[in-house]
């Protein structure tokens, strides 16, 4: 699986594609919390499909996973979880909210996360996506929180992105 880390950060957007509007308020870093009911676990999960845990973050209530220089899950204790919310939590093996999705750098990449959260005790949650200029996977982690990985050949997503405004500005 690739490691590399971009030398500056990016938006995100591949580079043949027009870039996205610039948002009034700009987000430097993502966290993602999600209530786990075994911490330790939960953490050998991720750490077995190739992400780390950063130890400056981790505690007994909570740990922090690394996906990328500036994108985190912060795995938290539902006790702990608890404290940010008066809301419920749900059951993420019930209900859905959210699905959370990285981009990685290759269908290889994509194949090799997501064939370890299978093989480290995760469910696929659907079956491989190949859009010829997307390819993806899904899967459910050990506490039912849905993740989908994708790779997206740039040029490839242009091209369609300008068929597709060619057929809709010619009425087809």
């Amino acid at each position: 699986m690739t490691t590399d880390l971009p030398a500056e950060p990016t938006t995100g957007a591949p580079t043949s594609l027009p870039a996205p509007p610039t948002p009034r308020i700009a987000a430097s870093t993502v966290f993602v919390n999600l209530p786990v009911r075994d911490l330790d676990a939960a953490k050998r999960f991720y750490e077995a499909i190739g992400f780390a845990v950063d130890p400056t973050f981790t505690d007994e209530d909570a740990s922090a996973i690394v996906f990328g220089r500036s994108i985190y899950a912060m795995l938290l204790r539902p006790e702990y979880f608890r404290t940010f919310t008066s809301r419920p939590q749900t059951d993420a093996t019930q209900a859905i909210e959210v699905i959370t999705a990285l981009g990685l750098s290759s269908r290889a990449d994509v194949d090799a996360v997501a064939d370890a959260a299978l093989a480290a005790g995760g469910t696929e949650s659907r079956p491989t996506q190949d859009m010829g200029w997307m390819y993806s996977r899904g899967f459910c982690d050990l506490d039912g929180h849905h993740w989908e990985v994708l790779s997206m050949d740039e040029a490839a997503a242009a091209q369609a992105f300008a068929q597709d405004a060619g057929h809709a500005s010619s009425g087809a």
